[in-house]
């Protein structure tokens, strides 16, 4: 079992691997915001997360986060962020619950959403998950073809203008990969969509990108990211999710 120690060094080590990556790139290490990995572990990890001084927790499964929002609701600071696929019947524990959603993939979803969190008299800020390799594995908008992004513009133009979403920018799950150079094409396509989205767009405020993982956070850190979701660099290696709850 991990402990506390193990926690607070794994996080120091992986805080200035981001510090070095960021100027290696001439940015500043404040530009880069670190969501942890929270998803299939304990109420007791999130304590121990919490005392290391994170307070931003990404979650992939609806029921098993609500569980943890509603245990932690006394405690203050804590940001949830929703990383992973979102079905639509789920959309209303995202919009009344959840600080950030990084996988939006759908106009049908952003329309639930949207509805939901109107309800609720919130702004939902929302980033839009694209698929920069065309795996068939992925979810997210097909974006690995540059020829598509015009059709994507016009798609999340009528997502822009739905008044209770705020686009914040773009998210991507690279391949698995070996090294994590071999991550860096895909992160470099999503940098290069933001920047065609900011010219399509101008409205739309597109600064975040959402990409980078353990495997390769400093990459993409490299190629522009603004948050890394990291979990096994500083939790370990994560329990296998029960197979009853692997949708969201």
């Amino acid at each position: 079992m991990i402990t506390q120690a193990d926690i607070d060094q794994n996080f120091q080590d992986v805080a200035e691997r981001i510090d070095r990556a960021a100027r290696r790139a001439g940015r500043s290490p404040t530009d880069v915001r670190l969501v942890t990995v929270t998803k299939t572990h304990s109420l007791e990890t999130l304590q121990a997360v919490l005392a290391a001084g994170l307070k931003c927790f990404g979650e992939s499964y609806t029921d098993e986060a609500l569980e943890k929002i509603q245990a932690l609701a006394n405690q203050p600071g804590i940001s949830w962020h929703m990383i992973g696929h979102v079905q639509s019947r789920k959309a209303e524990i995202i919009a009344r619950h959840f600080d950030y959603l990084h996988s939006l993939d759908s106009l049908k979803l952003a329309g639930r959403l949207d509805r939901f969190a109107g309800l609720a008299g919130r702004r939902l800020p929302v980033l839009l998950e694209c698929n920069t390799s065309g795996e068939a594995n992925k979810y997210g908008y097909a974006a690995w073809e540059e020829t598509e992004w015009s059709r994507l513009a016009d798609e999340f133009a009528r997502i822009a203008v739905l008044p209770n979403l705020e686009i914040c920018g773009l998210m991507t799950v690279a391949p698995y990969a070996d090294t994590p150079d071999e991550s860096r094409p895909y992160f470099r396509k999503l940098a290069k969509l933001k920047e065609y989205l900011s010219l399509r767009l101008p409205a739309v405020k597109w600064g975040e990108l959402s990409m980078g993982m353990s495997g390769d956070f400093e990459a993409a850190i490299e190629e522009g990211a603004t948050w890394v979701r990291i979990g096994q660099s500083i939790l370990g290696p994560r329990k296998r999710t029960p197979p009853e709850i692997e949708g969201v």
